[in-house]
């Protein structure tokens, strides 16, 4: 009787459907980036980063559009290798991280397109604007790494109107639009 009870049970634990898992992003380990590039008055590329932020998301394999993934950025940590230029991009002519020192991205909705490919919907916040957006995503893995935890990792990428954030700083239209590149690498809790 306790072989059939236990039988029954396992099959019933097989039938469930697979849960989604929640993950943390790993910032501590420097496995996750938040980069940009824009362009520099359409004679070459500017590139930079976030250094701090935080965020988690949850991740079903089995479904993905059950998926969400929520994100803080401190604007403070702007970084483009070059002084001068953060404590501009710091400045009310670009990010005004004295009256908005943070930025947000919270998804609403995840569409599978194929394969291991996703759009991620969402509201992305910036210098006090909420925008819809979608990032084009992909998952790259996911398993046990070698301190017994399990991690997911995905890679995206985006691209938005200054304009539409209300930075209207102008550096001509070839410096009009920024492209995100963004690269998660999650800790299941």
């Amino acid at each position: 009787m306790k072989k059939l009870l236990l039988a029954s049970s396992l099959a019933a634990l097989m039938a469930l459907p697979a849960q989604a898992a929640d993950y943390v992003i790993d910032t501590e380990g420097a496995h996750a980036f938040i980069q940009f590039k824009i362009s520099h008055l359409g004679y070459s590329w500017l590139y930079g980063r976030f250094n701090d932020f935080s965020g988690d998301f949850s991740y079903d394999s089995n479904n993905l559009a059950a998926s969400k993934i929520n994100v803080t950025i401190d604007t403070k940590s702007i970084d483009s290798n070059h002084t001068e230029r953060d404590q501009h991009l710091r400045s009310a002519d670009f990010l005004n991280v004295e009256k908005f020192p943070q930025s947000s991205f919270v998804s609403t909705k995840v569409v599978p397109t194929s394969g291991d490919n996703f759009e991620l919907h969402g509201k992305f916040t910036l210098n006090g604007v909420t925008k819809d957006i979608v990032i084009a995503a992909e998952k790259i893995g996911e398993g046990q790494d070698p301190w017994g935890g399990y991690r997911a990792g995905f890679a995206g990428t985006a691209a938005f109107a200054l304009k539409d954030f209300g930075i209207n700083y102008d550096l001509g239209p070839a410096s009009a639009t920024v492209y995100l590149e963004l690269s998660v690498e999650g800790i299941r809790k």
